[in-house]
């Protein structure tokens, strides 16, 4: 689809979010929509989201669909058929053990980091350290644990949590608070599955 392509092209969401504890800036679902609903009327193009609920025996995942259609290209009979469209999909976990929120808060955070995602797909939204829409993903002034190695600064790479360890502690802390889920620190830090279950079994004793 050649609109799709141009609206990429033309597509600028600075990450104008902070997170503080982790020390970076982030976008939101939200963002995104308010810069491409622009760019979707200019090209005649449609932009639609739905969420499914998927039970995977552990945790509930929220599948979230994002699909554009060209509203150029349709064919008009008994119902209204878009001959082009294009969809990507993103999934979350829902954490129902966040301390201090509903049921229905940490399903609408999943619903909102999903959908996240799923818009990176399809829009090509770029998330890591090299992002042409953040080219300092971190700001100077921000406190730091520890400098970041120059393999980091190329690559983007993640800072390892293991168990055990104070960062750990710090993290999982920060995770029981209102500010925090385990959704987001997945996406902060390098995490091993062994790390995430501990961390998933510790927040569900409390």
């Amino acid at each position: 689809m050649k609109k799709l392509l141009k609206l990429q092209n033309e597509l600028k969401v600075p990450k104008s979010k902070r997170n503080d504890f982790a020390g970076f800036d982030y976008r939101s679902a939200e963002d995104i929509l308010k810069a491409i609903k622009p760019l979707c009327e200019k090209h005649n193009l449609y932009l639609n989201l739905t969420d499914e609920f998927l039970d995977s025996g552990t945790y509930p995942i929220i599948k979230s669909i994002a699909t554009i259609y060209d509203l150029d290209d349709v064919t008009i009979g008994e119902e209204v058929t878009y001959n082009s469209k294009v969809k990507s999909v993103g999934y979350a976990a829902v954490d129902v053990n966040r301390k201090k929120v509903t049921v229905d808060q940490c399903f609408g955070a999943a619903s909102s980091f999903a959908r996240k995602y799923a818009l990176n797909g399809l829009l090509l939204i770029d998330d890591s350290a090299s992002d042409p829409d953040n080219p300092k993903m971190q700001r100077s002034a921000a406190p730091q644990s520890r400098k970041t190695t120059t393999v980091e600064k190329k690559a983007g790479a993640k800072k390892k949590v293991v168990a055990g360890t104070a960062e750990y502690n710090k993290l999982l802390k920060w995770i029981e608070s209102e500010k925090g889920s385990i959704e987001k620190a997945l996406e902060m830090y390098d995490i091993d599955s062994a790390t995430e279950n501990l961390i998933r079994k510790s927040i569900k004793s409390k």
